[in-house]
């Protein structure tokens, strides 16, 4: 084992990297972490840190022999604010080529890693997309929920591999126009579908879609817990209902990998009702699993035609 890793488990198991924010799903997940295959000594060895950024990752190396995606974090895993970096994530790394990320700060352990891993070659999906804010000031990460952002995900993970793996370079660029091209026309269709919708007020579960409200012109009114697992105060619930109460809102918006508890408390005293809409930080890691973004985007558009009807 290299010394710099050595160093780093060290430094994990006096303590681990605990991050802040999105919280541990708590389903939609099914398949193995690894993706298309595990880690071996083929040519060129890629790991990405979540959901998102594996499933954009594996539309790139699609069909590339000699090359394998693993993603490092479990299937339980959701956004990777409050991710605990593990001592078997750094023997993954020991074997990457690229470590493939999402950045905009959602990988908090980033740093740590760089500092101690200093040969290990970063691709920054969201490099180059404006960042939105939150109502600290602080940049919102969930940058691939909006469908254009996520086409600037994958162009950009495209040519970073290119320029990092020069050998498959023509592969990687020929399997990102395939698969921008199908989320342009997901693009085009969710518009179709969203754009004529009379009500434009939305409350969701925390800050993972003002991209997503970014891209269809909604306007998030409330957020119910900003922080997953940190369920609102007597306050605020109060707040909101008075809010809902005193607009149009019929719809509330939970997430599949988290407790609708909040949102169910709010929908029993104001009449509205809770719907799912899905971030994308969950779901299928089974070798077929190429579509799970569109299909995922294709139910939040279906949902959204029923709720804002």
């Amino acid at each position: 084992m290299h010394l710099k890793i050595r160093r780093l488990l060290a430094v994990v198991f006096i303590g681990a990297v605990v991050l802040t924010g999105c919280g541990r799903a708590a389903g939609n997940t099914t398949g193995e972490t690894t993706g298309l295959s595990e880690i071996s000594d083929s040519e060129f060895n890629i790991v990405t840190s979540f959901y998102p950024v594996y499933i954009a990752t594996i539309n790139i190396t699609r069909d590339i022999p000699g090359v394998t995606v693993k993603n490092m974090t479990k299937p339980q895993t959701g956004c990777l604010h409050d991710y605990s970096l593990m001592p078997d994530d750094l023997k993954t790394l020991e074997k990457a080529d690229a470590f493939i990320v999402n950045g905009a700060g959602m990988e908090a352990f980033l740093d740590s890693v760089i500092k101690q891993q200093k040969n290990l070659k970063i691709v920054e999906a969201s490099s180059g997309i404006k960042l939105l804010k939150d109502d600290n000031g602080v940049d919102n990460p969930h940058v691939w929920v909006g469908i254009s952002n996520a086409v600037t995900y994958v162009n950009n993970i495209a040519s970073q591999l290119s320029v990092l793996d020069t050998a498959h370079a023509d592969g990687y660029k020929a399997n990102a126009a395939a698969y921008v091209q199908k989320l342009e026309i997901l693009k085009k269709d969710m518009h179709s579908a969203i754009d004529g919708l009379k009500t434009r007020d939305i409350i969701t579960f925390h800050e993972a879609f003002p991209y997503f409200a970014q891209e269809f012109n909604l306007r998030i009114a409330a957020v119910i817990e900003r922080e997953p697992g940190s369920e609102p105060t007597p306050k605020e619930l109060g707040d909101m209902i008075d809010m809902i109460g005193k607009s149009e809102i019929k719809a509330l918006f939970a997430e599949p990998q988290y407790s609708s508890k909040a949102a169910n408390a709010i929908a029993r005293e104001t009449g509205a009702k809770v719907y799912e809409l899905d971030p994308v930080v969950t779901g299928d890691m089974s070798a077929d699993a190429y579509d799970a973004y569109i299909d995922a985007m294709e139910l939040n558009k279906k949902t959204l035609q029923e709720a804002l009807k």
